[in-house]
């Protein structure tokens, strides 16, 4: 499966395993939810190159599954960005 980034309508961004798509459906799987980053100048930097600033990122845990509707932007990512962005330190309220 392909590791992409995906922009949603209203959702936010989400990067993961593409599982499917059908029109503006997504399913990915092992997604991490791309709240806020820092250390890329847009998403298709962060889908090239992955971030220089991981600790200034927000992303939360990974989840197993997750169907995004609406979404409007779909990018391929090096296997570059998805080690950067999957070494990203996890972003949570649980500490």
């Amino acid at each position: 499966m392909k590791y992409v980034i995906v922009r949603t309508y209203s959702a936010g961004v989400f990067a993961g395993y593409l599982k499917s798509h059908s029109e503006r459906e997504v399913t990915l799987l092992n997604a991490r939810r791309i709240w806020y980053w820092e250390g890329a100048a847009s998403l298709s930097e962060l889908a090239m190159r992955g971030t220089s600033k991981p600790k200034q990122c927000k992303f939360p845990c990974t989840v197993d599954s997750i169907v995004l509707l609406e979404a409007i932007e779909i990018i391929d990512c090096t296997e570059e960005a998805k080690k950067s962005i999957e070494a990203v330190p996890l972003w949570t309220a649980h500490e």
